[in-house]
């Protein structure tokens, strides 16, 4: 057991920003609102998926759509607790605990939110290990557990229940309301018994976010030792640093999709780097070469600080470093490369693992 306090929210936001691979919305935003919460409702108590009952029911609180809209269209601030509810009274069941549904930036903050204002215990696990931009991409589907009944909402109070056959369909029905409701909503889904939240949640994802958040943010350590670090923790690999020269993006269909082209600088100088978006960092091609491919996680970060480069904030002339980390294992079986690997996503590549790719590019 854990208390989520402001330092902790702080170091959380740094941390799953890096983890979210450029996606999952603005953790500015997110932060403030969380900071808020416990201001106003005292910290969120943390417990590890080994503390939960295994016959109760949980769930988690998440915005669903492109992250890009946050930065205009502020959520009012009752949402999160209303969607939450909505589901609890649909279900007949009260849900005793919420956790976050991917690590990203506002999406790692939501839970802290709900977690604050209903004093329900946050419980330390996911549904990615990072974040993807659709809903069946987690491995609660992985293992059958199904998305619906899911409530959604937006800021202007509509709120709805959406019962479907799959979990394919769940996202479909959702992203078209979420496109017709501004490009961004809030939902739950997944309701869990603590048995499943233990069979399928990837465990520890809030205590690492924290942990990656507390190093990056670090006044004593220098910049070389925080990347040492975070390497370290993460098993990651330090691939390449440039300078951002041309962003291509835009929102269709409730995602934000794009690319950036990175030059490189000083070791890397003469050579370039291609990243495709779509919400998350999903591909990187170097010399239009596989460097990195979904679901190994594509993490930019700022050069000279380690602070995350979220998809939203990319722009010209900035100066960036790109890490990779290896995906949770469960996205490396067969269903997973079929629910998150490159060709789900229309890129003609077979799924490489980042340690193999990093082996070729380095003569190893």
């Amino acid at each position: 057991m854990h208390k989520i306090d402001a330092e902790a929210i702080e170091n959380i936001a740094v941390g799953a920003a890096l983890l979210g691979t450029g996606g999952g919305g603005d953790p500015y935003i997110g932060k403030m609102m969380a900071l808020s919460a416990i201001n106003e409702y005292g910290p969120a108590t943390l417990i590890s998926p080994e503390e939960v009952d295994e016959n109760a029911m949980y769930a988690p609180a998440a915005m669903m759509g492109a992250p890009s809209v946050l930065v205009e269209k502020f959520p009012k601030g009752d949402e999160f607790v209303r969607v939450f509810q909505k589901l609890e009274k649909y279900l007949g069941k009260e849900i005793k605990g919420v956790f976050p549904m991917e690590a990203g930036g506002v999406n790692s903050m939501i839970p802290i939110i709900v977690a604050a204002q209903l004093g329900l215990p946050l419980i330390d696990c996911d549904g990615m290990g990072r974040a993807f931009p659709e809903l069946q991409m987690v491995t609660f589907h992985l293992n059958g557990a199904s998305s619906t009944p899911m409530a959604i909402t937006d800021e202007k109070g509509n709120i709805g229940i959406i019962e479907t056959v799959d979990n394919v369909w769940a996202e479909r029905l959702a992203r078209t309301a979420t496109v017709e409701m501004g490009a961004s909503t809030l939902i739950s889904n997944y309701p869990s018994s603590g048995t499943e939240l233990k069979r399928s949640g990837i465990a520890g994802i809030v205590s690492l976010s924290e942990k990656l958040g507390r190093i990056i943010r670090s006044k004593e350590l220098d910049n070389q030792v925080k990347l040492q670090k975070v390497l370290d923790i993460t098993g990651g690999f330090d691939l390449f640093t440039g300078k951002i020269v041309d962003v291509l993006r835009g929102t269709k269909g409730g995602f934000n999709r794009g690319k950036v082209i990175i030059e490189g600088l000083a070791d890397y100088s003469g050579e370039e780097v291609d990243v495709y978006i779509q919400n998350e960092n999903l591909i990187a091609l170097k010399n239009q070469q596989p460097l990195v491919l979904t679901p190994d996680l594509i993490c930019l970060v700022d050069l000279e600080t380690l602070t995350p480069v979220t998809t939203e904030s990319l722009k010209y002339g900035k100066r960036v470093r790109l890490l990779a980390l290896p995906c949770n294992e469960q996205w490396r079986s067969s269903k997973g490369i079929e629910t998150v690997g490159p060709r789900y996503f229309g890129y003609e590549y077979d799924y490489v693992p980042v340690e193999e790719l990093v082996r070729k590019e380095r003569g190893q």
